[in-house]
């Protein structure tokens, strides 16, 4: 037995059982013991997973010439709106191409792990864009001291270009002119795990209880928890004949965190976009047959886990998310959805984009061409990781 499954059986003990999204919660992020704190998250061949990032620098770079466009778009539609208001002459409205390079415009980062992703953005707008480097601002919120410090050692050739802070409220408070993005990130945020009972035709949560050193599943009782994870899972207005075929059981995962991230972020956009790129799916996706056990997985040296409670802090879980419910989160706060797609179809178009000979993206080499094959074949990256895109 593990510190950890020390600490998860302690909590236990006080309650009698805990929620999946507070076990799920310790489990990777334990500040001392947390999967994705002790650094045995490690990505690639040798690690537990892949990302786009592990693939190489081709998916920084494609993201660097999209927000580069974007910048680019800010400031000529800021140009427009001062134009509007008669505070410019058309002389000055005529030089707002020269004026990108002197507007700030931020990169907001949130889950950048050892901030390679960071450092492959970085890394492009200072070779292909420099005039647009200057008024570069980085930011990555990091709520973990010790992947703040693996970011500084990665990211130690931008000193002076990237800032960190630990959550939105120091973000919040100036507002986000630029672009706010993730990868990776909203499915490995703690799920309340919610199952439907045939019999007595309701939704009940599933949560964790210790057995002699093991953890296993328990209804909790309704008066105890879950409240607003039921909640939530009633306002997917689920139709009431999918209902009455629903097998006894069925399961699915609500992630109350992931839709307070999305609807921080989107109060913190004071102007720009709002992105991410992960494993998700819709919610008549979510609720069909084939998926009656949810999609709850943990993974080991890339191997799929049978035992998501097995071994707590030793292996990566992760749910996907529910792109519906961040839709309507976004655009409950003002936001408008320019996409949702799949990865291949949105790197594609930037691809598209990028290789015309008038947009400076860069030498397009043979390593370039195979990485964009793994991000974007529907066999490797391209078809299970979706991109939601808004916009205010």
């Amino acid at each position: 037995m593990n510190e950890l499954q020390r600490i998860l059986e302690r909590e236990i003990e006080a309650s009698g059982s805990i929620s999946f999204a507070r076990f799920m919660e310790l489990a990777l992020y334990h500040p001392d013991f947390g999967y994705y704190e002790t650094g045995r998250a490690k990505v690639g061949r040798h690690g537990d997973f892949y990302t786009s990032v592990s693939v190489g620098p081709l998916f920084g770079e494609l993201l660097g010439f999209r927000f580069a466009e974007w910048m680019v778009q800010l400031s000529i539609d800021s140009e427009k709106r001062r134009s509007e208001l008669g505070s410019r002459s058309p002389g000055e409205q005529s030089r707002n191409s020269g004026s990108v390079a002197r507007r700030a415009f931020q990169i907001v980062e949130c889950g950048a792990h050892d901030g390679q992703l960071a450092f492959d953005i970085l890394s492009w707008f200072q070779k292909a864009r420099p005039e647009l480097f200057g008024a570069l601002e980085y930011w990555i919120i990091e709520p973990s001291p010790r992947r703040k410090d693996w970011q500084r050692s990665k990211l130690a050739v931008f000193d002076q270009k990237v800032r960190w802070a630990p959550n939105w409220e120091a973000v919040q408070a100036r507002g986000v002119s630029g672009v706010i993005f993730s990868n990776e990130l909203l499915d490995a945020f703690p799920v309340h795990r919610i199952g439907w009972s045939a019999t007595e035709r309701r939704w009940f949560e599933w949560g964790v209880a210790g057995q002699c050193g093991n953890f296993l599943w328990q209804r909790l009782p309704v008066e105890s928890g879950g409240s607003e994870s039921l909640n939530r899972v009633h306002e997917m207005s689920i139709p009431g004949a999918l209902l009455e075929i629903l097998p006894d059981g069925f399961t699915t995962e609500i992630s109350l965190k992931a839709e307070s991230w999305w609807r921080d972020a989107s109060m913190a956009l004071k102007c720009g976009w709002l992105l991410t790129f992960d494993y998700g799916l819709t919610t008549e996706e979510l609720l069909s047959p084939q998926r009656s056990g949810g999609t709850l997985r943990a993974y080991r040296e890339h191997r799929h886990a049978e035992n998501p409670l097995a071994n707590p802090g030793e292996q990566d879980l992760t749910a996907h998310i529910h792109f519906d419910s961040l839709r309507a989160v976004g655009e409950n706060e003002g936001l408008q959805t320019e996409a949702f797609c799949t990865q291949s179809r949105l790197l594609t178009e930037i691809a598209a984009e990028a290789l015309k000979p008038k947009n400076r993206f860069g030498d397009w080499s043979v390593s370039h061409t195979r990485q964009f094959q793994t991000l974007t074949h529907p066999e490797h990256l391209g078809h299970p990781f979706k991109a939601l895109l808004q916009r205010r």
